[in-house]
């Protein structure tokens, strides 16, 4: 794996451990990132089940401003802690945590909405511009998109986005609540599916 373009062009990065873990192709994340080129400058990037990191490095390495890397496997913090190291990346530009990521989203939930409501910036990651989810279950994408269309307001900025990586094979509801499906893209045997606000 190899960083695509932007800052840190050109760089490898460590693969995971085992098969088990499915990275998101290099191929798959230059098709997601010619996309979100408009966006990604500034932006504040939610890399959920983040794997080695590979996506979350590469909004860095774009121009966005922090990224949150979350993975519930010690073993794939440490990997994307190694990763961020071998690339030097100030630390005040990353997150990372260890977590589920329905779990980490009620707690950056509970802890950003009290700063929105008294009209402050809050000293977290959030709110975001955009949530990249890549779920190694099936099961995970209706409980997450969910989540974050009840949550909306203090997990995604007012132009956030949600992107969603899934097999081509498993299809997404077109709306989550406040949520709905603009976009898909498809290549080799993977979907990412782009989800906004509904207006």
């Amino acid at each position: 794996m190899r960083v695509i373009s932007g800052k840190y062009r050109g760089r490898q990065l460590k693969g995971p451990p085992s098969a088990q873990t499915r990275p998101t192709s290099d191929r798959l994340r230059e098709t997601l990132f010619n996309v979100l080129a408009p966006r990604i400058e500034g932006a504040r990037f939610l890399d959920l089940c983040a794997g080695t990191g590979a996506v979350g490095i590469e909004a860095l390495s774009r121009g966005a401003e922090h990224v949150t890397f979350v993975d519930k496997s010690r073993k794939m913090c440490g990997l994307i802690e190694a990763n961020l190291d071998a690339l030097k990346i100030e630390s005040e530009n990353v997150d990372v945590v260890g977590a589920d990521a329905t779990a980490c989203l009620k707690k950056f939930a509970k802890q950003i909405k009290p700063s929105l409501t008294a009209g402050l910036m809050p000293r977290l990651p959030g709110p975001f511009d955009i949530i990249f989810f890549d779920p190694p279950y099936a099961g995970d994408y209706e409980a997450v998109l969910s989540f974050v269309s009840e949550y909306r307001a203090p997990l995604l900025s007012d132009e956030g986005i949600v992107v969603v990586e899934h097999y081509k094979k498993k299809e997404l509801p077109a709306e989550f609540g406040s949520l709905k499906c603009y976009r898909t893209l498809k290549q080799g045997d993977s979907v990412l599916s782009f989800f906004k606000r509904i207006e």
